[in-house]
């Protein structure tokens, strides 16, 4: 008698190829790997159907560390390439990695059409507002007055944000996470994955060598907790130390604005309670920056809808059952398409 024993379960280590990691040491990239990592032990994703997909830039190497297929495509076209391997194999859990030059600089077209098709796939921006690797030049998210080698005297260009660059594209799914928030980054990946659609996640993430530090004003241990604030739906947008500020609605002026909980008669009623599937609070959400303002982080909207892949491969069936086709050969034969005067 065969005795049917059940798989083992895959650990951390089943998902961690046997390539060297070759980032700067203290990148916030080996934080993020590692959350991957542990997101899809915790999923038990199977290494064959699960495929990373990336472009050119730091953490577009994420591929070659990941036990499972990968893709190093090139410069802005991963989201592009990564919609022709659903549409091919729809049943391919496929990630795509990419930075914030990478994405939102010569892939941004790209980014915007996977987002605005809602192609079931989950897109993760590493934002770390520099170009790092091509030596710091400064990117489509770096600050104004950015020094760098491509802007010595400072930048001029206003920055962009890439969660409301997402939402505006129409995105159903966009959540935030830092690379050192090592519990709450793979809680952010599964909700993303679980998302049936385009999931679009940025991740504020450290450059040690060219940009160190450009977050520290709200991810430093010191200011955290009164810096930013973790949003998770039909839960009150409390915030601080002593969870003794909250954000409420201003409705004169149709905005946010902080409050501490019993002063200038607030209190907990006057709270807002997050719901992720509200998009003008997520936008008002992505909106706030510091320091009068806490940075949200966590699922800012999730609304599913239908999927890109599922609508074109709905389409090939009906159009097949309407028109059956017999063989290439008839095809072939049955009459001109054109006329040629």
């Amino acid at each position: 008698m065969n005795k049917i024993t059940p798989p083992e379960k895959l650990t951390i280590k089943d998902y961690a190829s046997d390539q060297e990691v070759r980032w700067c040491p203290g990148c916030g990239d080996y934080s993020i790997v590692r959350a991957m990592q542990k997101t899809l032990a915790d999923l038990q994703s199977p290494p064959e159907k699960t495929v990373f997909i990336s472009g050119i830039g730091c953490a577009a190497r994420f591929p070659y560390y990941m036990a499972t297929y990968g893709f190093h495509t090139i410069h802005g076209r991963a989201a592009a390439i990564a919609t022709g391997t659903k549409l091919a194999n729809p049943e391919l859990d496929i990630w795509v990695i990419s930075g914030d030059g990478d994405s939102l600089s010569i892939g941004g077209n790209h980014l915007m059409h996977v987002l605005r098709r809602n192609v079931d796939l989950q897109y993760i921006l590493f934002n770390n507002e520099i170009y790092g690797l091509t030596k710091g030049q400064y990117s489509p998210t770096s600050k104004i007055g950015t020094r760098s080698p491509s802007t010595p005297m400072g930048s001029i260009d206003s920055p962009l944000s890439a969660t409301l660059y997402a939402l505006g594209c129409g995105a159903k799914f966009v959540a935030r996470g830092i690379d050192t928030k090592p519990k709450h980054l793979p809680e952010v990946f599964k909700r993303a994955h679980a998302h049936k659609g385009a999931s679009f996640v940025e991740i504020f993430q450290n450059c040690i060598v060219y940009n160190d530090g450009v977050y520290d004003s709200f991810t430093a241990k010191d200011v955290a907790a009164e810096r930013q604030i973790e949003v998770e739906h039909n839960k009150p947008l409390i915030f601080g130390k002593e969870k003794e500020k909250g954000l409420r609605m201003n409705s004169d002026k149709i905005e946010l604005e902080v409050v501490t909980i019993g002063e200038n008669e607030a209190t907990e009623k006057d709270i807002l309670v997050h719901d992720e599937t509200n998009k003008v609070l997520a936008t008002l959400l992505a909106q706030m920056e510091g320091p009068n303002f806490p940075v949200a982080i966590g699922v800012l909207y999730c609304n599913p809808s239908n999927t890109y892949e599922d609508a074109v491969h709905a389409q090939i069936a009906a159009e097949k059952k309407a028109h059956p086709s017999t063989n290439i050969n008839d095809l072939l034969r049955s009459g001109p398409t054109w006329t040629v005067d």
